[in-house]
């Protein structure tokens, strides 16, 4: 019996990610070429990843060049941009190392609260690399985590902002306090302006899920309410765009020393 194309082309094994798009996976070969494991590329795409190719032939890396249906099975997307590597998963982060490790100063940190849209958070790490997000917080088993598509959607800003799973809530907020840092919920209405809120030098925004929005609980733990004001035509901006303007807004007021 024939094997299907995935079994034919290959499986990741179980600690591996699967990254797709070819900033994603340019980010990837820049930022850590050690863990590349295996290549999948169309034809087409081998003069752009002929850098990538050498490596893999000097250090012994299998890479295979496949067809367009092979790659479509191997990341169950149409958006694979004639690419995709199976690499390494970095080792996930505590957040009280990740804390003791941050530079004294200003800072700005994400938290997704029930976001589980893998390109809601691919959009959010490409704002947040743009706009020197020191991390995304995410819950742990639960929630946005990182994957192929997230990446993909990032365009190689995963490689730049670590995803930081929390398994306690009340603990990661106790943490955050501790280093200095004030949860602000980010509101689409009835939250203060955010042209014209102070915003606290380390500062952590809270984002929800589109439809639901913040969290009581999490509501709870914030010190602070931001809107991004708007002509009121339609209601509110979603995730990915009121990230990106919120975010710009801190660097405004805060800008790299």
């Amino acid at each position: 019996m024939e094997r299907s194309s995935e079994q034919r082309v290959g499986r990741r094994r179980d600690d591996e990610l699967r990254v797709f798009g070819l900033n994603a996976c340019l980010a990837v070969f820049r930022a850590r070429p050690d863990d590349v494991r295996k290549v999948y590329l169309l034809r087409d795409r081998l003069g752009e990843l002929r850098q990538v190719l050498a490596f893999c032939a000097a250090r012994r890396i299998g890479y295979r060049v496949v067809e367009t249906e092979d790659l479509r099975k191997l990341t169950g997307s149409q958006h694979h941009e004639g690419v995709c590597f199976d690499v390494h998963q970095p080792e996930p982060r505590l957040l009280s190392r990740f804390l003791d490790a941050l530079p004294a100063g200003s800072a700005q940190l994400v938290w997704l609260d029930g976001v589980g849209n893998p390109h809601n958070l691919g959009a959010v790490l490409r704002s947040a690399a743009h706009f020197s997000v020191a991390a995304v917080l995410v819950p742990a088993g639960g929630g946005a985590l990182l994957s192929g598509a997230a990446c993909r959607v990032a365009e190689g800003g995963a490689e730049f902002v670590p995803v930081i799973p929390m398994r306690d809530a009340e603990a990661s907020a106790t943490l955050l306090a501790a280093a200095g840092f004030q949860l602000v919920a980010a509101m689409p209405l009835k939250g203060s302006d955010v042209f014209s809120a102070a915003l606290p030098d380390r500062m952590v925004w809270v984002f929800g899920a589109e439809q639901s929005g913040v969290s009581e609980s999490a509501l709870a733990r914030c010190s602070q309410r931001c809107s991004i004001p708007g002509s009121g035509t339609v209601e509110s901006l979603n995730i990915a765009n009121a990230a990106a303007v919120l975010m710009a807004e801190w660097r405004r007021r805060h800008p790299p020393a």
